[in-house]
């Protein structure tokens, strides 16, 4: 006899003869319906994203995933040329220069921004395709009936 404990008093259950009193009663089961395949699941209609491109989307997106380096690639993207010094950057985002430039490396390593050091200054300027070829993985892969 197996005892369930509940909040107020334990309760006995005899599985045995509730066990012995439902015996004669019919089970009615689902018919199964014969397969033609091996396979259980549904079928893949594309490709899923590769071992490798999931990996870098996903260091792409942690990059992107921080409002400070959200707001430094809109503002690169703002100045003319979508080019920008350093210098012009750190008053806008309200953050240390060291700060902004730990961004900024975070922004270039992730492939979004190029560096290029003129004199004592650092500018920064966005990728080409960089940005849309992160929205084209998302749709391509994540998206329910993308074409590949």
């Amino acid at each position: 006899m197996g005892t369930l404990a509940h909040t107020s008093r334990p309760v006995n259950i005899d599985n045995d003869g509730c066990l012995r009193q439902t015996g004669d009663m019919a089970l009615d089961l689902l018919p199964l319906a014969p397969t033609t395949d091996s396979a259980c699941c549904t079928p893949l209609t594309r490709a899923a994203i590769t071992e490798q491109a999931a990996a870098q989307l996903s260091q792409t997106m942690k990059a992107l995933a921080d409002p400070a380096r959200l707001r430094l690639l809109s503002l690169i993207a703002s100045h003319d040329g979508s080019e920008a010094c350093v210098c012009d950057l750190t008053e806008p985002v309200g953050l240390s220069q060291p700060t902004v430039s730990h961004h900024l490396k975070v922004l270039v390593d992730a492939g979004l921004l190029r560096r290029e050091k003129r004199g004592v200054w650092a500018y920064f300027a966005l990728v080409p395709g960089a940005l849309e070829g992160v929205t084209h993985q998302l749709g391509t892969h994540l998206t329910a009936g993308a074409a590949a």
